[in-house]
């Protein structure tokens, strides 16, 4: 029983880390939270967009290649090289950015209507090609070697990464606004997604 606690604890952790890694990034998503946040504009149906799509989104990339896997087990070998290969290249885009001066700025352009600020976001989040690879293949592979249980662990921490994340930016805004407004701050964050994600690569490399 400890051990199932145990094995579960570690799940729902690398699910979280995980998830975390593939959201907090610069992006015209973050950008339009943090704008939203700042300006106090609809921030909680904008957080709940964002973090809803993520948690379909990856509950259907785990449950899909859970079945893919059973029907054609080399799409898993393939998703995981595909996978690794994906985030590779993130890491290079990351640690590139990390050695660059490089700031997220938010705009003050006139009050949004809710529908205006729902459609942007909607657009923001699923018209993104990335955010298919990330949620749906990249996270359903990590998962998938987690069990038929542990997947779905997995995908719980990663979900849970989304709703703290999009909430935590959204509504710390205010703090957040000045602070990664400086070069320094977000080379030091791109720096640690660098290395998480080559780390993820590794895992996905050297699975069994």
């Amino acid at each position: 029983m400890r051990e199932n606690r145990s094995t579960m604890r570690s799940d729902l952790l690398a699910g979280f880390l995980s998830g975390a890694v593939l959201i907090i990034a610069i992006g015209a998503q973050n950008a339009f939270v943090l704008r939203q946040g700042i300006r106090r504009e609809h921030v909680l149906p904008v957080v709940l967009v964002c973090a809803g799509a993520d948690a379909l989104l990856i509950a259907a990339g785990i449950a899909g290649l859970g079945a893919l896997v059973q029907a054609l087990p080399s799409a898993l070998l393939a998703a995981r090289y595909g996978g690794a290969a994906f985030l590779l290249g993130y890491a290079l885009v990351a640690a590139r950015r990390a050695l660059q001066t490089q700031r997220l700025t938010v705009d003050s352009d006139v009050s949004a209507s809710l529908g205006s600020a729902m459609a942007t976001c909607l657009a923001f989040t699923f018209l993104n090609p990335h955010v298919y690879l990330d949620t749906v293949i990249l996270l359903g592979a990590l998962a998938s070697q987690r069990g038929e249980h542990g997947r779905w662990i997995f995908g719980a921490g990663a979900a849970t990464a989304s709703f703290v994340w999009f909430f935590g930016l959204g509504y710390g805004a205010r703090l957040l606004g000045p602070l990664f407004g400086k070069p320094a701050a977000w080379r030091a964050l791109d720096a640690l997604i660098a290395l998480i994600m080559f780390a993820l690569a590794s895992s996905l490399l050297l699975g069994s």
